[in-house]
């Protein structure tokens, strides 16, 4: 098993930043991929950002390219979600996912929710205008 704890989050004007850490915990060997996806009020949940662990190789969804970057410490076992330039749009529960299946590439499926095996309890950010 593997277990999530998200912390950050919180509220801040547009324009503003906010920094969002996920701790893995249990089985980390056997996870091999990590994202970051958030749900809006009456929207579904998307996929924001993704990380292979492996590699480090990473993926944004183009709505926060250039203003978000995820990154992991693997001493720590913690993965981060810096947000920067925030939007009122970019308002939101955010989660945190992890993936154990091992593949080449995940270049076509890091936004599957149907892929995610682990999830975190979400956090909540809210950008005002």
């Amino acid at each position: 098993q593997v277990q999530l704890v998200e912390s950050g989050g919180g509220s801040v004007q547009a324009g503003g930043s906010l920094s969002l850490s996920c701790a893995v915990s249990g089985r980390t060997y056997s996870v091999y991929f990590m994202g970051w996806f958030r749900q809006a009020p009456g929207k579904e949940r998307e996929g924001v950002a993704g990380i292979d662990r492996r590699g480090h190789k990473t993926y944004y969804t183009d709505s926060v390219k250039g203003r978000f970057t995820i990154f992991q410490d693997n001493d720590k076992n913690t993965m981060y979600l810096q947000l920067n330039s925030l939007k009122p749009e970019d308002t939101a529960i955010y989660y945190c996912a992890a993936r154990d299946d091992w593949t080449v590439s995940y270049d076509d499926t890091w936004q599957k929710m149907s892929l995610v095996k682990y999830w975190g309890q979400g956090t909540q950010v809210t950008v005002s205008s």
